[in-house]
């Protein structure tokens, strides 16, 4: 088995080199008829003919498939637009009619990357008819409207059959924060603010369980989001990750009042020091940092203290805006170091958090 996966992958290594491509012209070589047009209907064919090796279980003319009750019955040509041009391939059947094809379904006209390109230029505000010649110049295959709104609306269906899925009845984390993402509005390229709730369960597994965009942010907002969360299954959360927001804990509270919470430290250091002199930021961090991690809740009230009387002549607001929230910025010191990597921050993407809670 392995000299043979060896033999395959020596043949695709050395394949380019059988071809000479001496003195062949571009339409050649990238044209309607040209080298890598067949080159990739002969890819997709091979895989085809893979997959049915392994739905039967013996390959092409083996004895082995005598009497097992299914063969190879012929084949569907079938035409299909592939990364650069339309290909024509054959899709092989089999006497049951069970083959499913994978790589290519049997209703499938289009590879995957087509509908993206599709998708990525609907994202950024262009309408059918604007998406309809750019991919006809780098196709050069006709594609209507009809096409392209089919695309995309089958996007929009299953972008509201997972924004309204179930969702599980407890997690143990709850992130509330927003990201910025360019979009496309009015066919102009713009920046907007994705306001987003990933949540962790209690095996440690993270989804993310709404995308909203939104024009404002506030507590109103947020609570909105947390009733639809609500509304689909989740009765509680352990702990809420989320930033200084006015109000937020008290929207988090309305809606699941044994929730525990832990105010995003990364958003108190970079509002606390984006207004420091140079000379005394280094300094400012140390004493922050000895807060942040203390070993306990007492030792880190007790470096907040010695910060206090440090800072409080030069910056009086950081100490005040930590002691104002000490409540709900100290969740964190009840838990191990696996845990605390995982609740610091509402930025999802920079916590690490064990494979169980």
């Amino acid at each position: 088995m392995a000299k043979r996966a060896k033999k395959e992958k020596d043949q695709w290594d050395h394949l380019p080199e059988q071809i000479d491509f001496h003195g062949m012209t571009p339409e050649e070589v990238l044209g309607q008829n040209g080298v890598i047009k067949q080159l990739t209907g002969r890819i997709l064919q091979r895989a085809l003919e893979c997959e049915m090796d392994l739905h039967l279980g013996y390959q092409k003319h083996d004895s082995a498939g005598d009497n097992t009750g299914d063969s190879r019955n012929g084949y569907t040509k079938k035409a299909v637009l592939t990364g650069n041009q339309e290909a024509v391939i054959q899709i092989p059947r089999d006497r049951n009619g069970t083959f499913e094809p994978q790589i290519i379904s049997k209703y499938q006209k289009r590879v995957p990357l087509f509908n993206d390109q599709i998708i990525s230029m609907y994202a950024f505000g262009m309408t059918d008819r604007d998406i309809k010649a750019p991919l006809e110049k780098i196709y050069n295959v006709e594609v209507s409207p009809d096409l392209i709104s089919r695309v995309t609306g089958g996007v929009m269906e299953e972008e509201r059959e997972w924004q309204n899925r179930s969702l599980e009845k407890f997690y143990a984390i709850m992130y509330l924060d927003a990201i910025r993402v360019k979009a496309g509005e009015e066919g102009k390229s713009c920046t907007k603010s994705v306001y987003a709730a990933p949540g962790v369960n209690f095996e440690g597994n993270k989804e993310v369980l709404g995308l909203r965009i939104a024009e404002h942010e506030g507590a109103k907002f947020w609570m909105g989001v947390l009733n639809e969360l609500r509304n689909r299954g989740v009765e509680d959360i352990l702990i809420a990750c989320m930033d200084g927001l006015t109000g937020f804990p008290e929207a988090v509270r309305a809606v699941f009042p044994a929730a525990r919470f832990q105010l995003c430290i990364v958003h108190m250091v970079r509002n606390s020091t984006k207004y420091v002199s140079y000379k005394d930021l280094k300094k400012v961090c140390a004493g922050l940092k000895a807060v942040y991690t203390a070993g306990d809740e007492g030792a880190a009230r007790g470096a907040l203290e010695t910060f206090g009387k440090t800072w409080n002549g030069k910056e009086p607001m950081m100490y005040r805006s930590r002691d104002e929230h000490w409540a709900d910025l100290c969740e964190y010191f009840k838990y191990s170091p696996e845990i605390r990597r995982a609740i610091y921050t509402t930025n999802a993407r920079e916590t690490k958090f064990p494979m169980s809670l």
